[in-house]
């Protein structure tokens, strides 16, 4: 049996055959860079650089830009309209790819996303700047669950892991890169210019990827069944959760009586949404697929919940300047690519559930460390130290819940558990960074739209900010707990 081939829902995920037992190595070798393999791999590894320096740049780029056009106080909405809208972009990608295979919403993502940069560079007011983010935003959502199904269609499930890991370590130079290169970019030639040019960029990965997602990955997974309609129903939820959490994200920044009001809409808008979108189970941890789900979003959402603090804490209560206290999360970067790479080797394969159990026991005690440095006796690089654990307990979470997607998932069915695996990571970073902002907002700690701010008025709230990494790590724990329950159940007889 191919390794594509679908498999049965109720089969035992756990069970890792013996490497005898693997799929044939195909003609070319064994790699993600050999002869079958090596255009596609360079071509998709080359976007995720692309969206990951993007990433990182613009967010060094972005309080400059809301200065010069008297933006500040719709700072946030810069953020929350790219997330807001990939939501929405990820449950169409995913659909996309299951009718007609990921190739078109991939190359129709990568448009949206260079337009969307320029729109954002060429931006005489803030709101232009805002629909800029949310024409880019649709774009990411609808490239990252392409690029999953391509990893579905295109890989033998051997070769999967080695792939994600390659995602993982796409962030590396990135991470410690993007942000140094956009400074300097903003202060000689001006923020513009790191928006305006990181289109340009897109034609490589596009050149590379596309004629090899056509020959390996194209069109529907099962030629001969029948192509499905459009599910319209998935599609008004899409639309309802992206709603529902921009409400939410707004009520959250607020915190006034007439928040409540957006605040209610939103929960309004966003259960029955998250009900449809998320397999059936999902809120109970129910285990197999519905566990690897809901430890997505746990993982992803605690861990950026607190790490968009740390920054802020580093410099109002140690004193240390934007520059290095950003540097002082560079070291993750390198952990994280680590940590993925080791949940890839096939000799881990058979401990896969005991290694994210672990991933999430430092994830846990990352985030619980973090503000020890509040005690000023604590030397400022022991949340360097803290946060290097903690992301490599992410790269072998975040990267092994992919793995066992994919696993779990036939081929036709990749396309729409990928992009619920992706709104599961995505709506719990918009919740938990509004539960975390709130109470940071609430005990004295300033606006949470503030963190990414390079000029914070110095303050002593370290209360605020105990309240924001104790609840997290707590949500991390329970984390630990749903890693145990990732095994399927086995079909009754």
């Amino acid at each position: 049996m191919s390794a594509l081939e679908p498999r049965d829902a109720g089969a035992d995920a756990d069970v890792v055959p013996a490497p005898a037992a693997l799929p044939p190595l195909p003609e070319g070798g064994g790699s993600v860079l050999d002869r079958a393999h090596r255009a596609l791999s360079i071509g998709i590894v080359s976007v995720v650089l692309l969206i990951a320096f993007e990433a990182t740049a613009v967010g060094t780029a972005m309080p400059v830009a809301a200065q010069e056009l008297d933006g500040v106080s719709l700072y946030a909405f810069a953020f929350s309209a790219y997330f807001t809208t990939s939501l929405f972009g990820m449950v169409l990608a995913g659909q996309w790819s299951d009718r007609s295979g990921p190739l078109a919403p991939l190359a129709v993502g990568m448009s949206c996303f260079a337009a969307g940069l320029l729109m954002s560079g060429t931006a005489a007011t803030m709101w232009l700047f805002i629909l800029g983010r949310a024409v880019q935003g649709l774009g990411g959502g609808l490239v990252i669950v392409a690029l999953y199904v391509v990893i579905s269609r295109a890989y033998e499930e051997h070769l999967r892991p080695a792939m994600i890991a390659a995602f993982a370590a796409g962030w590396v130079v990135p991470s410690v890169v993007g942000p140094l290169a956009s400074g300097t970019i903003t202060e000689q030639l001006g923020w513009r210019w790191v928006f305006v040019g990181i289109p340009v960029l897109v034609v490589f990965p596009l050149a590379l990827a596309l004629p090899a997602i056509r020959r390996t990955a194209s069109g529907p997974a099962d030629p001969t069944a029948p192509i499905p309609g459009w599910d319209r129903r998935r599609i008004r939820l899409a639309f309802a959760i992206s709603l529902g959490a921009g409400l939410l994200q707004y009520a959250g920044q607020e915190l006034g009586w007439l928040s409540l009001l957006p605040a209610a809409a939103g929960v309004a808008l966003l259960v029955p949404a998250i009900r449809g979108l998320l397999p059936r189970g999902t809120a109970r941890a129910a285990r197999g697929l519905p566990s690897v789900i809901l430890l997505r979003g746990i993982a992803a959402g605690s861990f950026i919940a607190a790490e968009s603090f740390i920054p802020l804490m580093l410099v109002t209560e140690r004193g240390l300047s934007p520059t290095l206290a950003g540097l002082s999360l560079a070291l993750g970067g390198v952990t994280w690519a680590l940590g993925s790479w080791v949940q890839s080797r096939p000799r881990t394969e058979p401990y896969r559930e005991p290694m994210v159990v672990g991933g999430m026991v430092l994830i846990a005690l990352g985030i619980l460390a973090a503000p020890s440095v509040l005690i000023d006796g604590v030397p400022a690089w022991v949340v360097a130290v803290a946060w290097a654990f903690g992301c490599f307990g992410m790269g072998i979470a975040i990267s092994s819940t992919s793995v066992l997607l994919l696993k779990l998932s036939p081929p036709e069915e990749a396309g729409t558990n990928s992009a619920a695996l992706q709104i599961s990571d995505g709506l719990s970073n918009v919740l938990l960074l509004v539960a975390g902002g709130a109470a940071f907002v609430a005990l004295g700690g300033g606006a949470a739209g503030n963190v990414a701010m390079a000029s914070v008025e110095p303050s002593s709230h370290p209360g605020a900010f105990v309240a924001v990494f104790l609840p997290m790590a707590a949500v991390a724990a329970v984390g630990v707990w749903v890693a145990t329950r990732l095994r399927a159940v086995p079909a009754e007889a």
